[in-house]
């Protein structure tokens, strides 16, 4: 298998649902990520791009038919260029960056284009009418299952994302205490990257209703213990999971640049990163937060890594409850874990969200000079996956 580079990542600010970005259509945003790669990146020609693949966990509404293709027609690329679309639902950017790595690994591609992106403020309602079979009734396909087969419901009684982080934290035993302490510092890990500019080499702006967008909407610097513990539960009496400690519901969008040897040769750039490998898990859906633990041991066993070889971690925080008891399980060092923030101070826009964390861990690995950095993450209905990067010493 040849190997594959991370050249460069980028990413729009995340907004807040009904914020700056809530007039940005979800393929505006998705084409403005391809304009910026092919900015930042002279010597990259589209025309040469042999991929475009793209991540979006709803597509029921403007991000429908292949939004990968409708962004490529949107950056003004050539029309030869192709585009794919991907769903694995939380993780669909992360498929779409292993995607498109797997293609170059394969000497199927030189360079592809991987990412996601989502709107979830604009995300529809729908409905299937009587006359089509269906009961007539409506469906917000923001988040959570919808439009459910009954067969599935009998076998896997449906339940919200947040009851699933109420049972991770009722069996791992992950305190409200130890979840509001994990929100706190995302917070103010986030914040602290803002004020020292680690953002800047990867954070581009987007136009908003009012402007340009530069900045991610959902980090309060001023969060304090005292606010998180004065949060009543989300979704049920007297648990533990409250909005202070869930991530948010968000818009955005991010993009990585993935090319052979041979190309990063050709074009003399040095890169990010280099491509290890990748591995997927399944669990039983009313655990899904636990999905990264499998999927990272399978991982980690398929390149002969142990954890204590691993010098950074970008875990997604779907919920701090499901972050707390997966970084647990695996034995993660808690220094390492989510250095500049995650989820639940910057939002979890659901199909950038993948993308976003392999772009931030390969530009921090180039930043450090650090060697192995692994970014994983849950996914609804019960799946997880992980990715594992190697830096290639720029810092």
């Amino acid at each position: 298998m040849r190997a594959v580079f991370v050249v460069d990542a980028c990413r729009s600010p995340l907004g807040r649902a009904g914020g700056a970005l809530a007039f940005v259509r979800p393929d505006d945003l998705a084409a403005a990520m391809l304009r910026a790669l092919a900015t930042r990146t002279p010597t990259l020609d589209p025309s040469q791009v042999d991929d475009v693949v793209w991540g979006a966990a709803n597509q029921a509404g403007e991000d429908n038919r292949n939004v990968a293709r409708m962004a490529v027609l949107l950056a003004d690329w050539p029309v030869t260029v192709p585009g794919a679309t991907v769903n694995r639902l939380c993780a669909s950017g992360m498929t779409a960056v292993v995607t498109g790595a797997q293609a170059i690994a394969a000497g199927e591609a030189e360079v592809v284009v991987a990412g996601g992106g989502e709107s979830m403020t604009r995300a529809p309602f729908v409905v299937v009418p009587p006359d089509r079979g269906g009961e007539g009734a409506e469906a917000d396909t923001r988040l959570g299952w919808r439009l459910v087969n009954p067969e599935l419901d009998r076998r896997y009684p449906v339940t919200r994302l947040g009851d699933t982080a109420e049972e991770v934290a009722d069996r791992y035993h992950v305190s409200r205490a130890d979840q509001d302490a994990f929100a706190l510092s995302s917070h103010h890990r986030a914040a602290a990257a803002w004020a020292g500019g680690r953002f800047d080499v990867e954070v581009v702006p987007v136009p908003g209703a009012h402007g340009p967008v530069a900045h991610d909407e959902g980090i309060r610097p001023d969060a304090s213990a005292e606010a998180l513990a004065g949060l009543p539960p989300a979704f049920r009496t007297g648990g533990s999971v409250t909005a202070g400690n869930s991530s948010q519901v968000s818009d955005g969008a991010a993009a990585v640049l993935l090319a052979s040897e041979a190309v990063v040769a050709r074009w003399g750039v040095t890169p990010l990163a280099r491509f290890v490998g990748s591995a997927s898990a399944g669990v039983h859906p009313h655990i899904m937060g636990m999905g990264p633990v499998p999927a990272t041991r399978k991982l980690l066993d398929r390149t002969g890594v142990a954890v204590g070889d691993l010098d950074r971690v970008e875990l997604n925080e779907a919920f701090a409850s499901q972050a707390v008891a997966a970084s647990r399980e695996l034995g993660l060092d808690a220094a390492i874990v989510n250095g500049q923030g995650g989820a639940i101070a910057l939002g979890h826009p659901l199909g950038c969200t993948g993308a976003r964390l392999v772009g931030t861990l390969a530009h921090q690995l180039a930043a450090s000079g650090d060697r192995l950095g692994l970014a994983t993450m849950c996914v609804g209905v019960g799946q997880g996956q992980s990715v594992l990067l190697e830096g290639v010493g720029r810092g």
